[in-house]
């Protein structure tokens, strides 16, 4: 199965590492881009050096009878800058923004987009959540993706282990089996 070019989701590549804590100038900003913008306005804050992350999944759809491959965002029309003030407004001049909102709690976004990452190197099937509901926060015990915290749904019959992000109030969830989980 063919795949499409790939593309750049997280740059620099140690930035939900330690990149923003040792940061003072820069401040986490939710990107909201024009319609199927969010690939495009990637490439050019590469170009411009503005850290970022474009959370991206594999997605199969048929294209002239073939079936093909390619990376599309997990949050539709988001992005997460990591930028200046100076840089915040060099990337509004790009004419691919909507809106944009700056993240009140840095440490916390970073957590959440850790975790989402780590969702996404998994390899798991996700489910795109778009309204966060109420359960118990729970721990995975062991496995791939031990150490990773979230909240437990249950849709139609199954247990699924929501990932949030709290200031886009939407998140992102995987089939779990309850064994794996711990109160927290």
């Amino acid at each position: 199965m063919p795949i499409l070019a790939a593309e750049t989701s997280l740059f620099p590549d140690d930035l939900l590492l330690d990149f923003t804590a040792t940061s003072t100038d820069r401040r986490w900003w939710a990107v909201y881009t024009k319609s199927r913008q969010e690939k495009s306005l990637a490439r050019q804050l590469v170009g411009m050096d503005v850290p970022f992350y474009l959370p991206l999944i594999p997605r199969v759809t048929s294209i002239g009878g073939r079936r093909v491959k390619s990376l599309v965002p997990l949050f539709s029309g988001y992005l997460f800058m990591f930028a200046s003030d100076e840089e915040r407004l060099q990337t509004l001049e790009t004419d691919r923004v909507a809106q944009m909102w700056s993240a009140p709690r840095t440490a916390e976004l970073t957590r959440d987009l850790q975790a989402v990452q780590a969702l996404i190197e998994s390899g798991v099937p996700l489910t795109t959540e778009g309204q966060l509901g109420a359960g118990q926060r729970v721990r995975v015990k062991n496995g791939a993706l031990e150490g990773l915290e979230g909240v437990v749904l249950s849709r139609r019959g199954e247990d699924r282990l929501l990932v949030s992000v709290q200031f886009l109030q939407q998140g992102v969830s995987i089939q779990i089996k309850d064994y794996l989980l711990e109160p927290i």
